[in-house]
């Protein structure tokens, strides 16, 4: 339990640090809860890197959406170890306490690195497009600097955007009526519950971002498989329309992955008033946690080039041990 100094009922105070609760209302339950969501967390890590170690080794699989693909895994590795790490240690130690500038620095990773994630998805969506609208000219607008500029601005835009969420909160909101988050990390909304004051620029900036990132990045998306389907069904034989969506089987299912946890998450938290608290605090981990899951297990089943060399690499492995 938090020190009773970390509640104030009738004054504001300033705090040097917050207490996350974890799971509310599944305390009881945080040593079991701690097993799958460190599996979870392992298969992650595990899944990420294996798939940078497959792309960084084979030379045939050193083409955009692949480099994209690593970008991906990147992303997720810093979304889940940002979040991950803390939660175990309060299932573990019971180590709820976290400080104010950690708290606001989580926050800003959380929230920039999913904001980035999805703009990867959107360049992977012109990616795409590029291959198969305009097939021929696909290596030389794709080019290797033009991949890395767009990864660039994917982080640019993240940071650009997500900057300014623990800044406001910083510089606008230093009094809290209580130090206790009902969460099990510095999730923007529900820091900013706690604070004294005006909280209305904050909450319309966060709404903005939601609205910028979500809503936008996805109606772009949308836009470009509307205008890739459209080529496909232009095309002469049936085969050859089946091969060329085959080809965007993997972003289809990375994409849906990443924004439908995200939406039931957004959509429980604003109208499921009756939903209770802990149902949205592992609603807001596993969309944290499903994408860094599934995406390198959808790309290594999908993809033939990285499924050859997984199999190959655990063929050399047994055949190793057999001598």
């Amino acid at each position: 339990m938090p020190p009773s100094m970390f509640v104030s009922n009738n004054a504001c105070s300033v705090p040097s640090s917050f207490w996350l609760t974890g799971i509310p209302g599944l305390e009881s339950l945080h040593m079991w809860l701690s097993i799958p969501f460190g599996s979870m967390y392992l298969v992650a890590v595990v899944g990420n890197i294996t798939i940078l170690a497959v792309v960084k080794t084979e030379r045939s699989l050193h083409q955009p959406m692949y480099f994209f693909l690593c970008m991906l895994a990147v992303i997720d590795l810093v979304l889940s170890t940002s979040t991950m790490p803390k939660l175990l240690a309060i299932f573990w130690f019971g180590a709820c306490s976290i400080g104010l500038d950690a708290c606001l620095v989580q926050m800003f990773f959380v929230h920039c690195f999913a904001t980035v994630e999805s703009g990867i998805f959107l360049a992977m969506a012109f990616d795409r497009y590029v291959a198969i609208c305009d097939p021929l000219h696909h290596t030389s607008v794709l080019t290797h600097a033009v991949v890395g500029r767009l990864g660039l601005a994917a982080l640019l835009r993240g940071v650009f955007y997500i900057g300014p969420l623990p800044l406001l909160i910083r510089l606008r909101l230093p009094f809290f009526r209580t130090q206790i988050i009902a969460h099990s990390y510095c999730e923007h909304m529900a820091v900013v519950t706690l604070a004294c004051g005006d909280t209305r620029v904050n909450n319309l900036y966060g709404m903005g971002i939601g609205f910028l990132v979500l809503i936008l990045d996805s109606i772009a998306i949308t836009a470009s498989y509307i205008m890739i389907f459209r080529a496909v069904l232009g095309l002469s034989t049936s085969d050859a329309r089946f091969k060329t969506l085959g080809t965007c089987g993997s972003h289809i299912c990375a994409i849906l992955v990443f924004y439908i946890p995200i939406a039931v998450s957004s959509l429980t938290h604003r109208f499921g008033h009756n939903v209770p608290s802990h149902i949205h605090i592992l609603l807001a981990n596993f969309y944290l946690l499903i994408p860094p899951i599934l995406n390198p297990v959808v790309y290594a089943v999908r993809t033939k080039q990285i499924r050859e060399r997984l199999l190959h690499i655990i063929k050399s492995g047994t055949q190793h041990k057999d001598m």
